[in-house]
């Protein structure tokens, strides 16, 4: 009984020991924040916590432990940007503490007059106006009926802006595909490849040369890639069901004579094989690859869901980037998509966006009121 008297004893006074060293929430201080902004970020940042030029972040009325959080992550390299990581390198915790308060607790910034307007035409849609000098031979809506003419509807969008680019280069090399696509910036291409992408692919009767019955087993070498009954569910690989067959065996015998150049695709297969595979994919059910138009209000939709005033994550510091800087939401969506700024979810989710659909989301984000 003394014993377990005992024990008792110890176990009470060890909870008593724990719950003292339980972390205890320390209180920002304003003032020493704002003085330290003063001296050393307003140059940037600016009194009001507006940011003093593109591409600079409004830190005003911005959520406190995000604002705290980045600046450690600057100090232990997590975020690259060399004035940052120098001053935060001289920071100690209250530091960061307080800066983080008094930008938090200032007004939110106002949109100033004369402020450039979001713009409210969908990539889709410009998409489809560019797409128009495509269907005199990629056929209407890019459903190809010429023999040999790839069909565009319902491709993946990352494939069609690489295949666009080797044209344009030159890697692939066919002239009057060239000279069709000078003049457009890359921005047009993708816009282009959104709008192709979400067209519902035809399908196709068996073509006159090659046996789709002879060419399905042929195909499982295929399937690795381009997918099941060559429906891709990758955006950098094409989809093959659907396809013009002339057009699907002239691309891979170019693969095979080293005409087009690929680290992976090899056909060393003779050519009936070919065109028995191409004859296979040719008559396979398509699919688009995007399901349904890519408009702004869905991409904005979908980070409402995290970002919308209001939203609460528990699990996560969300900040607050409406009426943020046009200029800085591009740079950092596009360091998320390209995994230059740490954080997987962020990735992940920005990881099919297309340089255009980042811009739209951008502006959008910043024309709205700040709270």
């Amino acid at each position: 009984m003394k014993n377990f008297l005992s024990g008792i004893v110890a176990l009470v006074a060890l909870a008593a020991c724990m719950q003292e060293q339980e972390p205890v929430e320390i209180a920002a201080d304003i003032d020493a924040g704002k003085a330290l902004a003063e001296a050393e970020c307003v140059a940037c940042h600016g009194a009001d916590g507006r940011g003093a030029a593109p591409g600079i972040p409004h830190l005003a009325a911005q959520v406190a432990e995000y604002l705290s959080g980045s600046l450690h992550d600057y100090r232990e390299g997590r975020r690259t940007h060399a004035a940052l990581q120098d001053l935060t390198s001289l920071m100690d915790d209250a530091d960061m503490r307080n800066v983080a308060a008094f930008y938090a607790s200032l007004p939110p910034v106002e949109k100033l007059a004369g402020g450039q307007e979001p713009s409210t035409v969908m990539p889709y849609e410009e998409g489809e106006a560019l797409a128009s000098g495509c269907v005199e031979c990629h056929g209407n809506k890019g459903i190809s009926t010429t023999p040999g003419v790839a069909s565009l509807a319902g491709q993946q969008p990352l494939y069609f802006i690489a295949a666009t680019q080797a044209y344009l280069h030159g890697v692939r090399n066919i002239g009057t595909m060239e000279s069709s696509l000078r003049g457009l910036s890359n921005l047009d291409m993708e816009k282009m490849a959104l709008y192709f992408a979400s067209q519902t692919p035809a399908a196709r009767e068996a073509p006159a040369v090659g046996d789709p019955v002879a060419g399905e087993p042929l195909s499982a070498q295929c399937g690795g890639c381009h997918g099941a009954q060559g429906v891709s569910h990758d955006a950098a690989t094409p989809s093959l069901a659907g396809q013009d067959a002339l057009y699907l065996a002239n691309a891979t015998k170019a693969y095979r004579g080293h005409v087009r150049q690929h680290n992976v695709m090899f056909a060393d297969r003779s050519d009936k094989e070919i065109e028995d595979i191409a004859a296979f994919y040719s008559v396979q059910t398509p699919r688009a690859a995007e399901q349904e138009p890519t408009t702004t209000q869905k991409l904005v939709e979908t980070c409402d869901r995290c970002h919308a005033p209001g939203v609460e994550n528990q699990a996560l510091v969300i900040p607050n980037i409406n009426g943020q800087d046009e200029a800085y939401l591009l740079i950092a969506l596009r360091s998320y998509r390209d995994d230059r700024r740490d954080s997987s979810m962020m990735h992940k989710m920005s990881l099919p966006y297309s340089d255009t659909m980042i811009e739209a989301v951008a502006s959008q984000y910043s024309s709205r009121p700040a709270r």
